[in-house]
């Protein structure tokens, strides 16, 4: 499945106005955690390579929006991904095989991620939540 450009618009937008709760940023990274908890383990297996726990709940907040752009477009929450998942998609030229296969996706992790280790791993997580939706 494809997602739109229409629909990471609308996620981005509706989370702008969510940031306004302070308790949504945590609400978006525990749901995550408690719902992709082997994604979540890996974003936190990479904390001193991206600069530590504050990178890590930025990276795990948007791979939360980079799922709630799949179940938007699926009408279904994207099924846990496993290690074997994340493994499946591993390997080179992840940011060039994500603009493939979810362009829009790519668009909004080069458009709001200034770190490149944390946008690998994000273009991977994408990657696997294609993979498994």
């Amino acid at each position: 499945m494809s997602v739109t450009k229409q629909t990471v618009v609308d996620i981005v937008n509706e989370a702008s106005v969510k940031m306004q709760d302070p308790n949504y940023t945590a609400v978006m990274v525990g749901g995550f955690v408690q719902t992709q908890n082997p994604a979540a383990q890996f974003i936190s297996a990479h904390a001193e390579e991206i600069g530590g726990p504050e990178q890590v709940v930025s990276a795990i907040f948007h791979a939360a929006l980079l799922a709630l752009c799949f179940q938007r477009a699926g009408n279904r929450s994207v099924p846990e991904m496993s290690f074997e998942d994340l493994d499946r998609v591993a390997g080179t030229d992840l940011a060039e095989r994500l603009a493939g296969v979810q362009p829009a996706l790519h668009e909004y992790i080069f458009s709001n991620v200034e770190d490149a280790k944390v946008r690998d791993l994000l273009s991977l997580l994408a990657l696997a939540m294609d993979l498994v939706s």
